[in-house]
């Protein structure tokens, strides 16, 4: 049987990330939580499940430690943890009833658009707007919106969003707000602090950080009627990680908040670098002061985050020889790893994309940035 340590909400989220989701078993007193593999659990002589758990679709002791310390770290009221970010996402929008309009970013992660654009295209409704001014978003609400979805940074071109501001108009209609905080992570970020009814992550990114796990979690600021619906998808539907995924999971939790704080030194520094290049044409990055949204970060960032979009100079060929041409960075899809990653965004994408065709989005990792650089700077020249 298992017994969980108590955690307090005034701990830092360093000392959360590490105590919260340690599950102590009395009989051999393991520091780290050992992976529990059964699909099913004992029953009592009354048919009640005493260890907490009957089936390993519903819930699993990896799991609900993987859920619990997700839920502290975003000042949530509880999470759901799925086996991808964008089954994640897709469970919200499962959620919502045939007919509802949403509102949601117009540089929205392509796998989520291209999620309402074709799964749910004959039971949603949805409007594509720039989030980012404010003043437009009203006259975009119609008497069957529900919900604002907002993607801050956004995916790829590092645009913020107000999260507070955006928060005060979801009230004033009565809408849900969710937000994509994927790009910033829990350490960085927290959406329901800010106002969020829902903050969605993908947790093969930053959370996992080590690119070797899929994952996807939902954490709500309330218990409510929605989000029981998003809970029965989960536990119902069963697109939930396997034990091992949240073992992994946890475990590269526990050194999150220092992880990002090098992939956040690192883009900085990058980027500054990147900005005074002769051959790129600009540098999104919320950290940098020519940002357009920069003093927005400032205001609900503890950090600007590892992600930046390089916009090279001249035609898309020139963009495409620069990740041809890098030793270090790896050209691959994805984020948040310890190795750097670099890709020609728009390519991924496809046609449809309103990505700059001269845009490269690169992935900052924990490499020394000497190198990191001087492999930019060979690339270039």
């Amino acid at each position: 049987m298992y017994k969980q340590k108590q955690t307090t909400k005034t701990m830092k989220p360093e000392t959360t990330a590490i105590h919260a989701p340690n599950m102590v078993k009395s009989a051999t007193g393991d520091v780290t939580m050992p992976i529990s593999l059964s699909t099913t659990f004992l029953r009592d002589e009354n048919g009640e499940y005493p260890g907490g758990h009957m089936y390993s679709r519903v819930s699993n002791p990896n799991r609900s430690a993987l859920e619990k310390v997700i839920t502290e770290l975003e000042c949530g009221a509880d999470t759901c943890a799925f086996s991808s970010g964008n089954t994640a996402g897709m469970s919200v929008f499962q959620a919502l009833k045939p007919g509802s309009h949403i509102i949601a970013p117009d540089d929205m992660y392509w796998g989520f658009k291209k999620q309402l654009m074709s799964i749910f295209a004959d039971s949603l409704t949805f409007d594509f707007i720039d989030l980012t001014n404010l003043t437009a978003i009203e006259s975009y609400i119609k008497p069957n919106t529900v919900m604002i979805w907002a993607e801050t940074p956004s995916n790829p071109l590092l645009k913020i969003t107000d999260i507070a501001e955006i928060a005060i108009i979801a009230k004033k209609h009565q809408l849900l707000f969710a937000c994509d905080s994927t790009f910033a992570s829990p350490v960085l970020q927290n959406p329901i602090a800010l106002g969020a009814d829902i903050v969605m992550q993908s947790t093969t990114k930053y959370i996992g950080g080590h690119s070797d796990v899929l994952g996807g979690s939902l954490t709500t600021a309330n218990n409510n009627e929605f989000w029981d619906k998003i809970r029965n998808i989960q536990q119902i539907g069963g697109a939930v990680p396997s034990p091992f995924d949240c073992f992994l999971l946890l475990r590269s939790i526990k050194t999150l908040a220092y992880r990002v704080k090098g992939h956040c030194e690192n883009a900085m520094k990058l980027a500054q670098y990147l900005e005074n290049h002769p051959k790129v044409e600009a540098v999104y990055y919320p950290g940098l002061a020519s940002h357009p949204q920069h003093e927005i970060a400032k205001k609900q960032m503890k950090n600007f985050g590892g992600m930046l979009a390089v916009l090279i100079k001249g035609e898309v060929a020139n963009a495409k020889k620069v990740v041809n041409s890098v030793k270090i960075f790896a050209q691959a899809t994805s984020l948040g790893g310890v190795e750097s990653l670099i890709e020609h965004r728009a390519s991924v994408e496809g046609p449809d994309t309103k990505t700059p065709q001269n845009l490269l989005r690169v992935s900052v990792g924990l490499e020394h940035i000497d190198d990191l650089i001087a492999d930019f700077e060979q690339a270039l020249s």
